[in-house]
């Protein structure tokens, strides 16, 4: 079996990834991440899951690399983490009652053969009222500041919902493990 690289510096990516009992080494691809004129959520976040996995390819010629990246559309707007305070109470507030898509991508790459493997999966988000004492509360308690939708739906964050939408939740933490198995499978790796 090829070696399997994670392109990617997230620790949730990787404590997903970790699940699966497989080994596999991690490193950060350097790219833009800067979406193009009019490119929509579904196609940003393809593009840059394509291209953290091809950045990492001439540097790990023999591996599986993985690549994934995930977009919040809010009000019809590509949102990412928010980085601050200030900006995840106003990401919350946003989200407040409404239904959220996040388009969470992946690429798989062989780098040997340059086989490519990707896929988009939705998932969508119904958040309850949440007023400002709530967001507050919740911003203190789990700081997920670096998250997109400022919030965690591993922890706490599966509080602010009033329902969840999709195939993987797994994808709502950034990486989509069922879609995950089956196109390792397809490259011969063997999973229980």
């Amino acid at each position: 079996m090829p070696a399997l690289l994670l392109a990617s510096s997230s620790p949730y990516r990787r404590q997903l990834l970790a699940r699966l009992g497989l080994d596999f080494d991690c490193a950060s691809p350097d790219i833009d991440e800067s979406p193009l004129p009019d490119e929509n959520a579904a196609a940003l976040c393809l593009r840059l899951a394509e291209n953290k996995a091809r950045a990492l390819a001439p540097a790990y010629p023999e591996h599986l690399i993985i690549g994934s990246d995930q977009v919040l559309l809010l009000d019809g707007e590509a949102v990412s983490k928010p980085d601050n305070h200030a900006a995840a109470v106003a990401q919350l507030q946003r989200c407040s009652g409404q239904r959220i898509r996040f388009s969470t991508a992946l690429c798989l790459l062989n780098s040997r053969t340059g086989k490519m493997q990707t896929a988009i999966e939705p998932f969508d988000v119904v958040f309850r009222t949440l007023d400002d004492a709530t967001i507050e509360r919740y911003l203190q308690a789990e700081k997920p500041y670096d998250c997109a939708g400022s919030f965690k739906s591993e922890g706490l964050g599966i509080s602010l919902f009033e329902a969840l939408h999709g195939n993987d939740p797994n994808s709502l933490i950034g990486l989509p493990l069922i879609r995950l198995c089956t196109m390792l499978r397809n490259e011969g790796v063997q999973l229980p």
